[in-house]
C-alpha cells in the first residue's frame, strides 16, 4: 500500500525533506510517495532578495529557478508537484484540502504531514520573503528595482538583519548619489544584540543614516508619488522610496488554532512533531526555532526528514539537533559584514565569504535538483 508524505511549502525546509525522503528513504519503502505543495512554482532563493532589488546586479534565474524541474529524475509514481494554496487541515481524516492555481480544489490525503509553509511579511509590497506566485514575487522585485533605479531618497524601515542588508546593498552600490535612511524603532539596531556596535560602525563607512528609537506609526502616499513616513513621535519624513523590512507572520491560517502557539507559529516537540497530533511534522520558519533561519531550517528539514524515515521502519524517532550555538552573519554590503558564533564575533572578511558575496545564490540549483542533499 502506498505511503503518502504530504509536503506543504516550496522553500528551503520544504524542498529539503522532499528531496531526503525521496533519495533515501523510498530506496527502502517503495510504495513511498511524496507530493510536494507550493503556492510558488519556483524556489525563490530569499536570502538574495536584499539584492535583488538593486537594478543589474542578479539576473532572475540566480534567485528563482522553477521546483517541478528539480525533481524530474524521480520516477513519476514516487512524486507529484502541485501548485496550490493549503486552505485547511483536518489531523482526525488526515487530510489538506488545496486550492490549486488554476482555480480549482483538490483534497489530499496523507500518511505523514510536513508543515513548510515557513513566514512572511506582514507588508506585501516588499519580496524579502515569498509572498505569492512566481509572477507576483517577480513583478514586485522588478518594480523595486525601477524605484531603487530614480529614487534620491531612500527609507528603509526595521533595522533587524534583513533592514540592514537592504540599507548596505543600496549604500554599497551607489554611495553618495542616494541618501539612505535606516529607522530602527528599538534604542538600538538589531535589537541590542552584541553585534549592534560592529554594524553600527559598518553602515557609517558606507554612509547609511541609522536613526534609533524611530519606530514608524503610518505612512502615505503623497499626490506626488513619494512617501510621507510618520514616526510614533509625530515627525514626518519624506522620501521617495520606504522599504519596510519589519514584521514577519506565520502562514498558518489554514491550521487549526489549538496547534499553535500564542505567537501563532506551530507549536511542536524535541522530534519536531506537531504537539496534539499524530504523523504531522513541521520544519522551518513556521516554527521558528530559536528564531528564523536559512541554517536551521535545513538542520530541521534534515531532521524531520530522518524521523519520518524511522517511523515508516517502524522505529522511534529521535530528537532534532540543529545548532550547538545561536550564529547570526550579517552582510554589510558586497566587501564586507558582521558576525558572531555563540558569544565569539567572526571577523568582517569571514562574514564577506560565507555570506555576503554571493548571499548563497551558487547553492540553489543544488536545493532545486536536490544535489545540496
Amino acid at each position: 500500500m502506498t505511503k503518502t508524505i504530504v509536503v506543504l511549502g516550496g522553500a528551503y525546509a520544504g524542498v529539503g525533506v522532499a528531496h531526503r525522503l525521496l533519495k533515501y528513504t523510498r530506496p527502502h519503502v517503495k510504495d513511498l510517495k511524496v507530493i510536494l505543495v507550493s503556492k510558488n512554482s519556483h524556489f525563490y532563493w530569499n536570502m538574495a532578495s536584499v539584492r535583488a532589488i538593486i537594478p543589474g546586479l542578479l539576473k532572475e534565474e540566480q534567485y528563482s529557478q522553477p521546483i517541478e524541474k528539480g525533481f524530474a529524475k524521480y520516477p513519476a509514481e514516487a512524486f507529484e508537484f502541485v501548485v496550490g494554496t493549503a486552505e485547511g487541515v483536518d489531523i482526525i481524516d488526515k487530510t489538506v484540502k488545496i486550492s490549486t492555481s488554476d482555480g480549482g480544489e483538490r483534497v489530499l490525503n496523507y500518511d505523514h504531514l510536513v508543515l513548510a509553509t515557513g513566514t512572511r511579511a506582514v507588508d506585501g509590497t516588499v519580496p524579502w520573503k515569498s509572498n505569492g506566485t512566481h509572477e507576483q514575487v517577480a513583478g514586485l522585485v522588478s518594480q523595486i528595482q525601477d524605484k531603487v533605479k530614480t529614487a534620491k531618497h531612500i527609507v528603509v524601515a526595521g533595522a533587524g538583519s534583513t533592514g540592514v542588508e537592504v540599507a548596505s546593498e543600496i549604500a554599497f552600490e551607489y554611495g553618495k548619489e542616494k541618501e539612505v535612511v535606516l529607522l530602527s524603532g528599538d534604542a538600538e539596531i538589531l535589537g541590542g544584540d552584541s553585534l549592534a556596535s560592529n554594524v553600527s560602525s559598518e553602515l557609517k563607512k558606507l554612509g547609511v543614516r541609522v536613526r534609533k528609537s524611530a519606530r514608524v506609526d503610518a505612512t502615505h502616499t503623497t499626490p506626488e508619488g513619494k512617501t510621507e513616513v510618520v514616526l510614533q513621535s509625530g515627525e514626518k519624513i519624506l522620501t521617495d522610496l520606504y522599504l519596510p523590512t519589519m514584521g514577519m507572520r506565520p502562514n498558518t491560517e489554514y491550521l487549526p488554532a489549538d496547534l499553535l502557539t500564542d505567537k501563532k507559529f506551530v507549536d511542536i516537540d524535541e522530534f519536531y512533531r506537531v504537539k496534539g497530533t499524530k504523523d504531522v511534522w513541521a520544519a522551518g520558519d513556521i516554527v521558528w526555532k530559536p528564531r528564523g533561519s536559512f541554517v536551521l531550517s535545513d538542520k530541521q528539514a534534515a531532521g524531520v526528514a530522518k524521523n519520518i524515515d524511522l517511523v515508516l521502519r517502524g522505529k522511534a524517532p529521535t530528537p532534532v539537533k540543529t545548532l550547538p550555538m545561536d550564529v547570526l552573519m550579517v552582510a554589510t554590503g558586497r566587501s564586507r559584514g558582521a558576525g558572531r558564533m555563540g558569544s565569539v564575533k567572526v571577523f568582517s572578511i569571514m562574514v564577506y565569504m560565507i555570506k555576503g558575496k554571493t548571499l548563497g545564490i551558487q547553492s540553489l540549483p543544488g536545493y532545486v535538483d536536490g544535489s545540496a542533499f
